[in-house]
């Protein structure tokens, strides 16, 4: 071989290596990332032409691919198309879309993630179709059933966790819709029907859940409140506050009343175990001004507010005002009013950390990732989002739950022979316009199994005589029934 045909035999060798190198990079180490880019629509084309993976929920599926005699070659069902619908979302080729676990876990239905690279080599090679792998969830059919039964045709949301894991166990919006019908390959079909979910009032496709239009917490926040007092280590549960039976904000003409119309129980003072078991407005009122607008945001940030999380799922933060707000406004903030919003799963969360010896661990709804072959590929872990409250006090005001439910505001939450924690809420909007009905809690209230947060729009259909107790909280009861087998 002469000196030149060896040249450029190495001069070959390298580019062809380099070829392969650069080639391998963008199908392996690459391919998550490209996939997931928005610009890119082989992905989401791809997973029409596969027989695309199923979303399973207590070992059954809860969406499946059959086979389709038009040019898409399989199609999408769903069981139980509405109870799952915040979860599941749908994907569609004539939308040219998908929603939900069909988006956030699309690689791994449709095949294409880079951890599944080799499984379609092998696939290749072997001469077996493609095929995506099934996506495991956490969520607990009987518990999610439970939780779509439970809120019925009332507009609103429910999130289910387990403290100790942050694992979802139900996820549950209203009203909702068929998810089957925007699956459909029926074009003139599929673009009435989206056009009419757009359209109507009640937003079917906004999930409650973990978004939407967000409402003010009312008076579930007062937890938020009550573990910064308790973390500040100026209060303790039998610390007292001023009981006036009106409070004018500070710099404002306005009054705040407490629900009751007086004071909030007899005397002169109240501890902040009794404000928090009447669930008396005034004296968080005026424990926000004394602890301060910054205290209160730095600990509702250590519970997540201000923050999203994907669950794959992305959620919509929720809010606390990030700029100094004045002290009226955050007076209005000690109960939940004024420019704070939450959605359920930020409540659920606050419920949790406390449940939870004050640790916060992120919301997760996926378990696993299973092959066609029945190989694990991928599995998810429990994680930490940090710590809210230390342990000593985090049981203290488990202390003070157990007694809102007990004997007090949050009595439509007893379970019989199980201690239940919990808070009710019933936020106010806009001049005559119904209340927001909430509740967060958990249970049992020692060894927590489940926090659940509930709210309920619109006023539960009575405007503004219904109330956190009386509608959100026997949602709750059931939702934890279920987890606990009662």
């Amino acid at each position: 071989m002469t000196k030149e045909l060896r040249r450029l035999s190495i001069l070959m060798l390298v580019m062809f290596l380099a070829l392969f190198a650069s080639t391998s990079w963008i199908q392996v180490i690459q391919a998550d990332e490209l996939a997931a880019n928005p610009e890119n629509r082989r992905s989401l084309y791809d997973s029409y032409e596969v027989q695309r993976g199923s979303i399973i929920a207590s070992g059954a599926a809860i969406a499946s691919s059959v086979p389709s005699d038009d040019l898409y070659s399989w199609q999408r069902v769903y069981t139980d198309a509405a109870m799952w619908a915040p979860v599941t979302g749908y994907i569609n080729p004539v939308l040219n879309s998908a929603t939900n676990i069909e988006l956030a876990m699309n690689q791994e239905l449709s095949g294409t993630a880079g951890s599944q690279f080799f499984s379609r080599v092998e696939r290749i090679f072997t001469g077996q179709p493609p095929r995506g792998s099934n996506v495991v969830l956490s969520l607990d059919a009987d518990v999610q059933r439970a939780a779509y039964e439970a809120l019925g045709d009332l507009q609103g949301g429910i999130i289910a966790i387990e403290p100790a894991t942050g694992r979802i166990l139900a996820m549950v919006t209203s009203p909702s819709y068929d998810t089957n019908v925007l699956a459909s390959h029926d074009t003139d079909a599929v673009n009435a029907a989206y056009d009419a979910l757009v359209a109507d009032p009640g937003k079917p496709l906004s999930d409650r859940a973990i978004g939407g239009d967000l409402n003010p917490p009312g008076s579930t926040f007062k937890l938020v409140v009550a573990s910064a007092a308790l973390a500040s280590g100026d209060y303790t549960p039998q610390s007292t506050l001023p009981n006036p039976a009106t409070y004018q904000l500070p710099q404002s003409s306005s009054i705040v009343h407490n629900a009751s119309g007086g004071t909030c129980g007899g005397g002169d003072t109240v501890t902040l175990a009794d404000a928090l078991r009447l669930s008396c407005n005034i004296p968080f009122a005026e424990l926000a001004v004394e602890l301060g607008d910054t205290a209160i945001r730095e600990e509702a940030e250590k519970y997540g507010f201000n923050q999203p999380f994907e669950l794959p799922l992305k959620s919509t933060p929720s809010g606390y005002p990030r700029t100094i707000q004045d002290d009226a406004q955050t007076a209005l903030s000690g109960f939940g009013q004024g420019q704070v919003t939450a959605t359920p799963l930020q409540m659920a969360m606050v419920s949790a950390g406390i449940a939870n010896g004050g640790m916060v661990m992120n919301p997760r709804m996926v378990d696993r990732v299973i092959g066609p072959d029945l190989s694990v590929q991928k599995t998810f872990d429990d994680t930490e989002f940090g710590r809210a409250l230390d342990a000593t006090l985090a049981d203290e005001l488990v202390t003070m739950m157990v007694a809102n439910v007990s004997d007090g505001a949050a009595s439509g939450a007893r379970i019989d022979g199980v201690d239940v924690a919990g808070k009710t809420g019933t936020a106010e909007n806009t001049g005559d316009e119904p209340y927001t009905l909430w509740f967060t809690g958990f249970a049992p209230a020692q060894n927590p199994e489940v926090a659940v947060a509930v709210v309920v729009e619109d006023g539960g259909r009575q405007g503004q005589s219904g109330s956190g107790n009386t509608i959100a909280a026997p949602i709750a009861k059931k939702v934890m029934e279920a987890v606990l087998g009662k």
